[in-house]
């Protein structure tokens, strides 16, 4: 029997991308229609967003572990949560955690080295760019990388809370992500990271200047690895 995974959301666009990746691609490893059994718990949004602003990733962590707590009697196996930017209350919950965790950053980082990016450019909101939760796992992993900068990182936040996790997508605000990633490509990345789990409904492999590494679908097909193979 395949393992039961548990996804602990925090916006509703990014975890619906995962869940829906995971439902849809179960059907390559398993067979038609078939998928592992899933269970989604996520607290409200703006519940997460009394602490991240504040820099309070005790608080995040607190929201984290009910989530956790909850899947875990629902009878999950082991965890993953479909959004980077809480990932810098991690290592807060890992360790007392009830069931263990996929890391969102460390699939990524291995997509990276098994193709053999250099350098990496880092999109997100900006709090998650302007945290060490990807440049930890790309230096272990030997992985060079870039952020925008600060009005860049301001302006890319400003279009993901008040658009993509609304699920409003603006043609405007498409080309401005094209602009940012052709200028990460000047800096001589060779590929980027959708870091934040709406940017891949805005962000395409066919629209973006440089080959993507979508967090979302990564952190999904890893967990469809991990419950097949047990």
């Amino acid at each position: 029997m395949p393992q039961h995974i548990g996804i602990v959301a925090c916006s509703a666009e990014g975890a619906a991308l995962c869940y829906r990746t995971i439902c849809l691609e179960g059907a390559e490893l398993m067979g038609t229609h078939n998928h592992p059994e899933v269970s989604l718990h996520t607290h409200s949004l703006a519940a997460y967003m009394r602490f991240i602003p504040k820099g309070d990733w005790a608080g995040v962590a607190q929201l984290m572990m009910s989530s956790a707590e909850k899947l875990a009697r629902a009878g999950a196996d082991f965890l993953i949560c479909p959004d980077n930017t809480i990932h810098q209350a991690f290592d807060l919950v890992a360790h007392r955690s009830p069931r263990p965790w996929l890391h969102i950053a460390q699939e990524v980082a291995c997509e990276a080295k098994r193709s053999h990016f250099k350098r990496l450019g880092i999109l997100g909101t900006r709090f998650l760019m302007e945290s060490a939760v990807y440049s930890e796992k790309l230096e272990t992993a030997g992985i060079d990388h870039r952020t925008p900068g600060a009005g860049q990182r301001e302006r890319i936040n400003q279009i993901i809370f008040d658009e993509l996790v609304n699920a409003v997508f603006l043609p405007d605000s498409r080309a401005y992500f094209s602009d940012v990633i052709r200028g990460l490509k000047s800096e001589g990345c060779d590929a980027v990271v959708l870091g934040c789990t709406e940017i891949p409904l805005i962000v395409t492999a066919e629209s973006s200047p440089l080959p993507t590494l979508d967090s979302t679908r990564l952190l999904a097909r890893a967990a469809l690895r991990k419950a097949v193979n047990r």
